[in-house]
């Protein structure tokens, strides 16, 4: 579903995240012969490129473009991911002429830069909420750089990043320890070329400690499964566990009384009034791992009240103003048709109509849901008959109540997210 993340600026206003920069140029020596011959993030994983995983997972959250920074072996990647889109999320590359470091390559494409945007590794994947790297409503912040933490990662692999007061102060060589780690996933703001010396230039080594020394790193910390695929026990690991991963449960959510008040044929953003707690759900189920989606009888289309533009219109609505708590939907399913219509295109028995179960059974199809730890949430018996011909547990949510504990009683503890160590 299209739309921005909302990222609140140094001078205060909502910026626009439209933009995901991902680093796959590095030569993944440790891999020994398996990179001889392929990029590292080419590298086959559950049956298809890692780095095809990081895209899906950029195009949920509403980004629009995608830029690829390459470096070794570009010709494993420019054919394949140049000018391809993904659920409306098109992707370009830049190739570096020589080996730049991967504060290097950033400066190589300053031109392909917006003025904020997100920052990716190309050889690890953090299951997390990315949108909760977004500061929350009002809040300012004259940071360079958001960065995503990764808890609870054991081993001595990795090298550790002390927190304090929402702050990054200081990165700690690897060694057993509960403080977490760089997860490699920033939210960026373009100034930040202005710290890159002369490449070859490393982000890593070269740039963010000193950003951490003068205070202007955000942490924040999240707790979720981190994987990173740069050495062959890890890429061994990965190829049963980043499928799985990524197999998620789903929420499917009626809109018309369970997201906003059904007040009868709702289809302008003035006329939304948000049930208690929804906003605050979608965020929960986020955090907790779910796809979330929308499934909606929309019958005032077919009854000539409006058109599906305005429902489209509605959605991108709904979504953004999720956005502005960390929040989004992943897909919406609206069906547009009744026997009774009166616009004669939209008048005909169909199976996504509810009780039908053609949109749950849509997004089953395509998308990687777990349908045995997935449910629906819906206010009418006809939802329910859709779940269960779906083979989906559907849940009654009573009129007037708080859709945040009625949810939050249906489904786990979701994974902490922290701003502080």
């Amino acid at each position: 579903m299209p739309g921005c993340v909302g990222y609140r600026g140094r001078h205060g206003g909502d910026v626009n995240i439209e933009q995901a920069v991902f680093l796959v140029g590095g030569l993944g020596s440790r891999l020994g012969g398996l990179t001889s011959e392929r990029a590292k993030p080419m590298l086959d994983v559950g049956g298809r490129p890692f780095l095809d995983y990081l895209l899906d997972e950029a195009s949920r959250y509403g980004i629009k473009r995608a830029l690829l920074l390459c470096g070794y072996r570009a010709g494993d990647l420019t054919p394949v991911y140049q000018g391809r889109s993904i659920r409306g999320m098109r992707i370009d590359t830049v190739v570096e002429a020589s080996p730049a470091g991967t504060a290097g390559a950033l400066a190589l494409a300053a031109d392909r830069l917006d003025d904020d945007f997100l920052l990716v590794n190309g050889d690890s994947l953090f299951d997390f909420n990315w949108l909760a790297l977004c500061p929350a409503p009002g809040e300012a912040s004259a940071s360079l750089v958001r960065m995503a933490l990764a808890a609870g990662v054991a081993g001595t692999r990795y090298g550790r990043v002390v927190v304090d007061g929402g702050k990054v102060r200081t990165f700690t060589a690897s060694g057993p320890s509960d403080r977490p780690i760089n997860a490699g996933v920033y939210l960026m703001r373009k100034a930040i070329l202005s710290r890159i010396g002369t490449a070859p230039c490393s982000l890593e080594r070269d740039v963010l400690p000193g950003l951490a020394i003068e205070g202007l790193i955000d942490g924040c910390i999240a707790e979720g499964p981190f994987i990173d695929i740069g050495i062959p026990e890890d890429f061994k690991r990965a190829q049963v566990l980043v499928p799985s991963l990524l197999r998620r449960p789903a929420a499917f959510l009626d809109r018309d009384g369970v997201l906003n008040e059904d007040t009868g044929y709702v289809h302008r953003s003035d006329q939304v009034r948000w049930v208690e707690g929804a906003r605050e759900t979608v965020r929960w189920l986020n955090d907790a791992g779910y796809f979330v989606f929308i499934v909606t009888n929309q019958a005032g289309v077919a009854r000539g009240l409006y058109s599906e533009d305005h429902v489209n219109d509605l959605h991108d609505w709904m979504n953004l103003a999720l956005r502005e708590n960390g929040a989004h939907i992943d897909c919406v399913e609206y069906c547009p048709y009744h026997p009774e219509g009166t616009v004669e295109r939209y008048r005909r028995v169909s199976d996504l109509r509810k009780p039908a179960p053609g949109m749950l059974k849509k997004l089953l199809a395509e998308w990687p849901v777990d349908a045995s730890r997935s449910f629906l949430v819906g206010d009418r018996s006809t939802d329910l008959e859709a779940a269960a011909a779906a083979g989906i547990r559907g849940h009654l949510f009573p009129g007037g109540g708080n859709l945040f504990d009625f949810v939050t009683k249906l489904v786990p503890q979701p994974r902490r997210i922290a701003d502080s160590d």
